[in-house]
């Protein structure tokens, strides 16, 4: 079950800029892509036994769920809230990892260059002809377009981190699918540990206040966190431990109660 959502406000994202967000940051997917090798797909991830191949039959899976969803029957109503999302997927993983094992296996050079280019073409052709609050058919239950949009933002800048880091190579983050993964990731935490004693500052995307005790109201916050987006979102992952995020100076957290690892995932 999601945490309560009873005092979280859902930050309201533009769905033209979403979209956006998600085409190009499927763009910067597919340029990484294009120029693998077969030893590259090969390499291993951070991802369990996922090989590069893997993941980026998981990039195709993702970003082409949106088509299969429009091409379906639209469902009477919608049962899963954008801040629900973060809370709902892990129940899912045993399938998630199935269906990108299959499609892994049927895809290699030359092949999965075409794939990615496919789904890029029939996702900017779906969405250009669905409203913004069509509600679609999810793993995590129906929910609007427009908030599906967002949750495959997260899956392509979360990703992408992961590419990169198997590749050892830099790969571009379209600024509007950075600041909305981040904002999400942070709107999440403030679900997961609600109250105000502690104001969470990911610059220059989102500041959001958390955990319970003394609300703060004035001045500077007596408990705070702060960090850059690729380590917030690293954090929010489970790809990086908090210890070692503080150890590092990744992150810098003062006041008694700034210790928010115990609340970290807040996506797995």
């Amino acid at each position: 079950m999601s945490p309560a959502r009873s005092k979280a406000r859902t930050r309201s994202y533009d769905p033209v800029k979403t979209c956006a967000a998600v085409l190009a940051q499927f763009g910067e997917v597919r340029t990484a892509a294009a120029a693998l090798t077969p030893e590259q797909l090969a390499l291993p991830t951070r991802l369990g036994d996922w090989t590069v191949r893997e993941l980026v039959a998981h990039l195709a899976l993702v970003t082409g769920s949106v088509v299969r969803a429009l091409r379906a029957p639209a469902p009477p109503g919608v049962e899963t809230e954008l801040l629900d999302w973060p809370f709902a997927t892990a129940r899912f993983t045993s399938g998630i990892d199935d269906d990108t094992r299959v499609l892994a296996a049927a895809h290699d050079l030359p092949d999965l260059p075409e794939l990615l280019a496919r789904t890029a073409e029939e996702l900017a052709d779906a969405v250009s002809q669905a409203p913004d609050d069509r509600v679609v058919a999810t793993r995590v239950g129906a929910m609007r377009l427009a908030d599906y949009l967002v949750t495959r933002c997260v899956e392509l800048v979360v990703h992408t981190d992961d590419l990169a880091a198997a590749l050892g190579v830099e790969i571009p983050y379209d600024r509007q699918a950075l600041a909305t993964t981040t904002r999400l990731l942070a709107d999440a935490l403030a679900v997961k540990a609600p109250g105000g004693s502690v104001e969470v500052r990911v610059p220059p995307f989102a500041v959001v206040q958390c955990v319970e005790g003394p609300r703060h109201t004035r001045g500077t916050p007596p408990n705070v966190v702060e960090t850059d987006p690729l380590t917030w979102l690293r954090l929010a992952t489970g790809r990086s431990a908090w210890g070692e995020a503080l150890e590092s100076a990744a992150v810098s957290a003062s006041g008694e109660r700034a210790d928010i690892g115990g609340y970290l995932p807040v996506l797995s």
